[in-house]
């Protein structure tokens, strides 16, 4: 009992209420902001660091698509104008959605007109997932790990990962979609009932990330399924995974 008791005082209450208003701690980066400045002498510093080819000049703009969030630009940006806010509420299915214009001060949100009527019908009080990694690093997979455990606890929502894609009802899918990951992914999308749910997890699913433009990458798979949701990060945070979900079943923490 006395431990119990050290624990609560040195770490708080571990279990989050409500993961819709939370604050992100400071060491998360969350949706960038980009402040209407002037680049002064033609900079375009920030373009030239990015390692995944998200952020373009005149105007700057920056595609969450393909951030990895490495905080690079927000570092050496000599005006200041890129910073990493708070917000991990940044999920979408519309990739224009994605899109962080210089001066914007906008929320990301999902395109209510691209959501089909049966995933809330269907999945708003429960959902099963099957994940796929397609080329991954694992990154994402600690993290969605994560969504489960005491402190997120996504299965109060009724979202949970099993392992047979014919309980499921959507996929998963993490890392870039190499060459060799693309027959798999197709057997096991195939092999989930109808309707189902189609999630890209993390920067590299949702455009290939750093890796893109690799000749082991192999995205043709998602000309024939269209994502339902688009999940940025790098990995993505537990707390963007769970609001995303929520949001596109149409359900509120």
């Amino acid at each position: 009992m006395f431990d119990l008791i050290k624990i609560w005082k040195h770490q708080g209450r571990q279990y989050i209420p409500d993961v819709l208003s939370v604050t992100l701690p400071s060491i998360h980066a969350g949706k960038p902001q980009i402040e209407a400045k002037s680049c002064k002498n033609n900079c375009k510093a920030c373009k030239d660091i990015c390692p995944s080819k998200a952020i373009d000049i005149n105007p700057v703009n920056l595609d969450l698509g393909k951030c990895v969030f490495c905080g690079e630009c927000e570092t050496l940006c000599p005006e200041k104008k890129i910073a990493f806010t708070p917000d991990y509420k940044i999920c979408s299915n519309d990739q224009s959605l994605l899109m962080i214009y210089e001066g914007e001060q906008r929320e990301i949100k999902l395109n209510p007109d691209k959501i089909r009527n049966e995933i809330k019908r269907l999945f708003g009080h429960s959902l099963k997932l099957r994940l796929v990694s397609a080329g991954s690093c694992n990154g994402c997979e600690l993290e969605l790990n994560a969504c489960g455990n005491v402190n997120f606890d996504m299965g109060r929502y009724g979202i949970e990962f099993l392992a047979s894609p014919r309980h499921c009802d959507g996929v998963v899918v993490t890392g870039p979609i190499v060459e060799n990951s693309v027959e798999a992914l197709r057997i096991t999308i195939e092999a989930v009932p109808h309707p189902k749910i189609f999630i890209l997890n993390g920067v590299c699913a949702v455009s290939g990330g750093i890796f893109a433009e690799s000749n082991a990458v192999n995205r043709s798979i998602l000309d024939i399924y269209k994502p339902d949701l688009l999940v940025p990060g790098c990995p993505p945070h537990p707390l963007t995974f769970i609001s995303g979900v929520l949001a596109l079943t149409g359900r509120s923490a």
